[in-house]
């Protein structure tokens, strides 16, 4: 087919949707990622020459740079659209350099949604490659390159092959220890509480011990508590002598940027961050919607971090919301939301591209997650556009004989925003107070002291990570998901009940690089980096000599580490049985993916073991071997028989040794949605299990 313009950009799916809108005269093709970047098994930069890097073209691309050459040389004009960020403006840049094309000419286009007008309104007005965002990229990518080519061959010499160390990875690695040391030096104290329960005639509502004599009093021991509740007369009625009633507003979120995006689908969704960011991207690049309609871009562009929404999208969420819930929940006003210290502000906060497409509408056409996701994407979006919610509290003083509880209490008097989305269902089920006065009297129900033991602080989930390495301006939008991702592939933490631990291997390869290069785990030197890599992208640094300025004190480092870090052993420890194969002991050994049985004479004998968990259950398929737990190479639990590969039995799903009484197919045990169960993975049948 002839066409007089060819258009290039990341994905087959993006490729697939772009043409469409743009008709007959434009063939649209995917560069599928980056084409160029620097080799991997050197620097690839010049030191000598202003830190030039040495791009090559990356092994496997070949053939679609042959296609792309292929096709620009029949086009009048080429155009790159590939994504509006830093790291869509360094692909069209390596593109252009590899087709040939004009640096200056007018030959990009960016759109922040991939609808027909976003798309159409963009090629009208295309531009020249912004030089000042690949420079950000640039200045990323090869401090990116001298932390990790300087550090990791280091770590290979002192510790073992195969470890790494990165700027921004450094310091999650660092979050995660420190966390860990806080919960190793946590000395817990003990506390008490009195939760008491008090009745009106016969509607009972419930309080807590506040203090003596107006004063609020903290109960250390049991001593103390139960000389409080020696002052009490439980069958005398105790006095109503403050009531405290007011309407209090509680406003919606604004939409998601990445970040928040990330941790509520975390929460939310149990969607790991790498996985939300690929649906997002799904949702962002094109759906097939069927019919005329074809592929259509449902969100718009998901890496970023401004809460900005556009005066279009604003009125036809205003107009949708008063259709839907009725003029009462349509915000006259949106309440100004500001963005996080530091953020870009390039683009619009994630929103669906029409939020007249509601999920329901959506259903037949969306896969299970994608569905989910939408369906998060769509309702805070429409939220962040609606009235506040309002809510009646009260809040009583209870006395008698010095004794002092108070309660509170809420009532939803109008829903606004929470109709579609909340964050929070406490005030649903907040304490519901009777009508009290001042001077009323009433009756105490129970008493119950308790004692409790202050706790340490928690662990990092993926949540609270990002949550954490955002508000120090560490890293951006792009950097969490790979940055998560690659320290659980290096082994320097696992994910365990949804939380990060440090291992062994993750503690040596922090206290090398804590001691050795104090800057690259300082958070405020980082978020300064970052800072200085926005000044590049707003042309007001000069991208070689923030660089310089970052390697010249970090060579030095480096070049002291070589002589000043020790030999790291990480010994080998007994596995009290020995090799089925020599007959020599058998040890625990540590390898890239976790702990592991190896034969002590490696490598004469090379007998190599899994360490795994039985978890006394016959395997359901063989009958002879058992059920064992073992781990995937991204460190996610499955089941297995331990006679594989003579038995190939597994299972994602823990199965609990009992059979299917409609199919007598093996059970599994399953976590769903307010808990587990147990059911059959060939049929219907299904057993509540009880929190």
């Amino acid at each position: 087919m002839a066409y007089k313009n060819l258009v290039i950009v990341e994905s087959p799916s993006k490729a697939k949707t772009i043409e469409k809108y743009l008709g007959r005269n434009y063939k649209v093709v995917a560069s599928l990622g980056h084409i160029r970047d620097l080799p991997k098994s050197k620097m690839g930069i010049d030191f000598d020459h202003d830190y030039e890097p040495h791009y090559i073209s990356i092994r496997g691309k070949g053939a679609v740079i042959k296609d792309l050459k292929k096709y620009a040389k029949k086009a009048e004009k080429v155009y790159l659209a590939s994504d509006p960020d830093r790291e869509g403006e360094a692909i069209a840049w390596h593109v252009s350099h590899i087709l040939g094309l004009d640096p200056k000419g007018k030959n990009r286009v960016t759109f922040n949604e991939i609808t027909k007008d976003a798309v159409k309104n963009a090629f009208k007005t295309p531009r020249s490659i912004d030089m000042d965002l690949v420079d950000a990229q640039q200045a990323r990518r090869i401090m990116d390159r001298l932390v990790g080519y300087s550090i990791s061959p280091l770590l290979w010499k002192k510790v073992k092959k195969g470890l790494s160390a990165g700027r921004v990875q450094s310091i999650a690695l660092k979050i995660i220890i420190d966390r860990e040391n806080e919960i190793k030096a946590f000395k817990p104290e003990e506390y008490w509480t009195i939760d008491s329960q008090f009745k009106k005639g016969t509607k009972k509502f419930n309080a807590s011990f506040y203090g003596i004599d107006g004063k609020k009093l903290a109960l250390k021991n049991q001593t103390e508590t139960e000389s409080v509740l020696a002052k009490l007369a439980p069958k005398d009625p105790f006095d109503i002598t403050k009531v405290t009633k007011r309407e209090r507003k509680r406003f919606p979120q604004a939409p998601f940027t990445t970040s928040s995006l990330q941790q509520e689908a975390v929460r939310r969704l149990n969607f790991r961050t790498r996985k939300t960011m690929m649906v997002a991207q799904q949702l962002y690049e094109g759906i097939n919607l069927g019919g005329r309609q074809g592929s259509v871009g449902l969100i718009t562009y998901m890496r970023t971090d401004s809460t900005r929404i556009s005066q279009i999208a604003k009125h036809e969420a205003s107009e949708f919301i008063h259709e839907a819930y009725g003029e009462e929940y349509a915000a006259l006003k949106i309440r100004k939301t500001k963005n996080p210290e530091g953020a870009q502000d390039a683009h619009e906060a994630i929103r669906p591209s029409s939020v007249k497409r509601t999920p329901a509408s959506l259903a037949k056409v969306l896969d299970k997650d994608q569905m989910k996701l939408y369906k998060l994407i769509w309702s805070r979006f429409v939220a962040s556009q609606m009235t506040p919610a309002v809510l009646d509290t009260m809040a009583v003083t209870i006395e008698q004989n010095g004794v002092v509880y108070r309660a509170n209490g809420a009532k939803m008097k109008f829903p606004g925003f929470t109709k579609v989305y909340d964050s929070t269902s406490n005030d649903k089920k907040s304490n519901q107070l009777p009508d009290l006065a001042v001077g009323d009297a009433v009756k105490l129900v129970k008493n119950e002291p308790n004692q409790h033991f202050t706790q340490p602080p928690a662990r990092y989930s993926e949540a609270t990570l990002i949550k954490t390495l955002e508000e120090n301006g560490v890293g951006r939008p792009s950097t969490y998901a790979p940055t998560i991702e690659t320290i659980q592939r290096r082994y320097y933490v696992k994910l365990v009940a949804k939380h990060f631990e440090p291992t062994e291997l993750g503690e040596i390869v922090n206290k090398i690089i804590v001691e050795f290069f104090p800057d690259i785990v300082n958070i405020d030197f980082t978020a300064g980096l970052e800072n200085d890599l926005d000044a590049i992208e707003a042309g007001k640094q000069q991208w070689i000599k923030v660089v310089d300025e970052f390697y010249q004190p970090f060579a030095k480092e480096v070049s002291s580490a070589e002589t000043k870090i020790e030999k790291v052993q990480i010994k080998d420890e007994p596995a009290g049985f020995d090799c089925d194969i020599c007959g020599a002991p058998m040890v625990i050994k540590l390898g890239r993916y976790g702990k592991f049985y190896a034969c002590s004479r490696f490598p004469d004998c090379r007998n190599t073991k899994p360490i795994v968990k039985e978890i006394g259950i016959t395997c359901p398929v063989c009958g002879k071997g058992q059920v064992v737990e073992r781990k995937s190479k991204k460190n996610r639990i499955f089941y297995g028989c331990n006679r594989y590969p003579d038995c190939d039995f597994v299972s994602w799903d823990k199965p609990v040794g009992r059979s299917c009484p409609k199919c007598d197919h093996y059970l599994v045990e399953k976590k769903v949605k307010g808990g587990k169960q147990v059911l059959c993975p060939n049929g219907d049948y299904h057993e509540d299990i009880q929190k």
